[in-house]
């Protein structure tokens, strides 16, 4: 998902310009890797980023009759697991390539078909990875006893009860924080800051349950598997249409655009 981090040699924080490129290499090492490697490390992605989704399953079962702070506070903090399992496994989400992959066409060094490519093979890649491992976890928790239908009917139904406008606003917001997340990487040096970084970040998309296309899947597929639950197809469809509209807004948006156009900015003194 992201680079390892550089060898901290104790000097300046890098400037924007050098952060920025540092964006466009990653983001053209992406889009150059065959296809083959891309849904492979796609679908990594997205049957990792479900055990998130499980361990909070498991914890809102255990925590059950316990005040709603703790419970969401639990609840968020496993959320982030999943997303920390595909960044120390260099596995790959859409969610981060809606930035990182934006650089390069940006500096015009790849065209909108290479991007597209790219979207594509990781989206779909992710998005079955996602399903498969939440269903799978859904039958195997509830079975094994440390889950109950009723905590993953909450989470799943916690998803898609909203309105369409609702799921894409918000998912704009975790695709902005997700595009954070692929930029301020690249500014760490240490694995310890990057593990920071992916840390606070996705705490801050699970307690303001922000709509996450990929952990999303995961969740809502927990609960469509359910023999009598409240999530249908229909409903996974209607969730999975706007988040991903809304993620893909966010980070090639408020991040990408937004970003290049500021570190593309010469200062006065570059400019005299």
């Amino acid at each position: 998902m992201t680079s390892p981090p550089e060898p901290d040699s104790g000097g300046p924080p890098m400037s924007v310009h050098r952060v920025l490129e540092h964006a466009v290499e990653g983001g053209l090492r992406e889009l150059e890797r065959p296809a083959r490697g891309l849904l492979l490390a796609g679908l990594s992605g997205g049957l990792d980023v479900a055990f998130g989704p499980m361990l909070m399953a498991v914890l809102l079962t255990l925590s059950a009759g316990s005040p709603e702070l703790w419970r969401t506070i639990l609840a968020a903090n496993a959320y982030t697991v999943g997303f920390i399992f595909v960044v120390l496994g260099r596995s790959e989400l859409f969610t981060e390539h809606t930035t990182l992959a934006s650089f390069p066409v940006l500096e015009r060094r790849a065209s909108l078909r290479d991007l597209g490519r790219l979207w594509s093979l990781v989206y779909a890649s992710n998005v079955a990875g996602a399903f498969a491992s939440g269903a799978l976890g859904a039958f195997i928790l509830t079975s094994l006893g440390v889950a109950r239908a009723s905590a993953i009917d909450e989470m799943g139904y916690d998803v898609v009860a909203h309105p369409w406008w609702t799921i894409l606003v918000s998912a704009v917001l975790a695709g902005w924080l997700m595009g954070l997340m692929s930029w301020m990487s690249r500014t760490t040096r240490q694995m310890i800051g990057l593990m920071a970084v992916v840390w606070i970040v996705t705490l801050t998309i699970g307690l303001a349950k922000l709509h996450h296309c990929i952990a999303g899947t995961a969740e809502v597929a927990m609960a469509v598997v359910l023999p009598s639950g409240r999530v249908g197809f229909g409903d996974a469809l209607h969730f999975l249409l706007w988040a991903t509209l809304g993620n893909a807004i966010g980070g090639s948006v408020f991040v990408a655009l937004v970003k290049f156009g500021h570190a593309r900015i010469p200062s006065r003194r570059d400019a005299a």
